[in-house]
């Protein structure tokens, strides 16, 4: 008698253990910005993820990385304590996915509904490594106001260089010395989308950057130019940090800048009237040049909730949250649907800028913000060449030569 009951508890016990797990609670966890991020995230888990998971019984917890996201991530993957979800940035894509940390979403997800440039992106040797869960790419900004008082026409998209660069210096030479044309930061982040109107590639087949290419020559010589007789500067000669703070002055006239900046206006320069156009095109080429900046959804190759991590990663990507995204006004999701957006048909400067930021992420010649392999200090070289330039320190030639130098040592390493 003793043999069957045993059997029958066993079988019992086996059948609530196994109840038990069907109805186990899974946390994915994720990882991703600190600053505002947490509470948009937050806001994103509450209002979408949860509803939308609470009958599998899985819960999502958003974890910030605080400071250098970058390092902190690495760390973490290494100790195999990352989230199961995580933010994968596209400017250190390359040292992820070499650290085999990344799980490869080829035949996980399906990418057809998003911007084919945002996939490949995220792309390497065939392989997908996230989704991108919104982007920006660079438009002109530019102060209404000024252009009306000096009764110049508005940038718009059937600018070349030499024409923009015309509109202006009129302007500087109609409002005067107290006022500039455009606002040139001396970074790599600005200046590269120019680069790209020409032709010019970031690396060869080698992997190595050739800045000594007549291509990069023609478009350094046209951005410092920029700041002949101050019709161009840098913010620095304006007090400022970087270029939403030049248009919030009120004497700069134009800014390169992405979507970020419609809020900081709002906020900080209420009643700046303020229009956009999208990036000039190469006058040679006639192709425009710009930088896709995005952020993807990866998942963590060594997740033991591979799944749940993947209807998470879903959720996240789903046209229901990318419409939410794109009324915050703080990036352009990443579907293409979006082109018939009602969002995109208002008539508010806010609304069309995003419009053209979206635009602009297949118009002309389109690359991922990235450093490469060799890290943010890749762009060291072309920076302080930059600098060196629009201060007046060096010579155009003097600064190449130089920089080009420079990054043959440092691609040496």
């Amino acid at each position: 008698m003793n043999a069957p009951r045993r059997t029958l508890l066993g079988l019992t016990l086996a059948a609530c253990a196994a109840l038990g797990s069907a109805h186990a609670q899974t946390t994915i966890k994720i990882n991703g910005y600190g600053g505002t991020d947490p509470a948009v995230v937050g806001d994103l888990i509450n209002r979408f993820v949860k509803p939308a998971l609470a009958k599998d019984r899985i819960t999502v917890v958003y974890e910030p990385l605080q400071g250098d996201y970058n390092k902190s991530l690495t760390t973490l993957l290494a100790a195999g304590n990352a989230g199961d979800v995580f933010y994968l940035p596209a400017e250190t894509l390359d040292g992820f996915v070499a650290t085999g940390k990344v799980l490869p979403l080829n035949g996980l997800v399906n990418t057809s509904p998003f911007i084919k440039s945002l996939n490949a992106a995220f792309t390497r040797g065939g392989r997908l490594y996230g989704v991108a869960k919104d982007f920006n790419t660079l438009t002109l900004v530019y102060n209404r106001s000024l252009f009306d008082e000096a009764g110049v026409k508005y940038p718009d998209g059937t600018d070349t260089w030499a024409t923009l660069q015309t509109k202006l210096t009129t302007l500087k030479q109609k409002l005067g010395p107290d006022y500039a044309g455009i606002c040139l930061q001396p970074n790599w982040d600005r200046f590269g989308a120019f680069a790209f109107a020409t032709g010019w590639t970031q690396f060869d087949s080698k992997g190595r950057t050739n800045l000594a290419d007549p291509r990069f020559a023609e478009v350094f010589n046209f951005y410092t130019g920029l700041a002949r007789n101050k019709v161009g500067v840098q913010p620095s000669e304006v007090s400022e940090g970087w270029t939403g703070g030049c248009l919030k002055t009120g004497k700069v006239a134009v800014g390169i800048e992405g979507n970020w900046v419609v809020n900081f206006l709002r906020d900080n320069a209420p009643n700046l009237k303020f229009g956009t156009a999208l990036m000039p095109k190469n006058t040679k080429t006639g192709q425009r040049g710009n930088f896709l900046y995005t952020v993807g959804w990866a998942i963590n190759s060594g997740t033991k909730n591979r799944a749940a991590s993947l209807k998470v990663l879903n959720i996240l990507t789903s046209p229901q949250v990318q419409q939410y995204v794109l009324e915050q006004g703080l990036a352009i999701p990443s579907r293409t649907a979006l082109t018939s957006n009602a969002y995109f048909r208002k008539t508010d400067p806010g609304a069309q800028n995003s419009r053209l930021v979206f635009d602009g992420a297949d118009d002309g010649n389109v690359r991922a913000f990235t450093f490469g392999p060799q890290g943010a200090d890749w762009s060291k070289p072309i920076n302080e060449a930059l600098a060196a330039v629009l201060s007046g320190q060096k010579s155009a030639a003097d600064a190449l030569k130089k920089a080009q130098a420079d990054m043959n040592t440092f691609q040496k390493r």
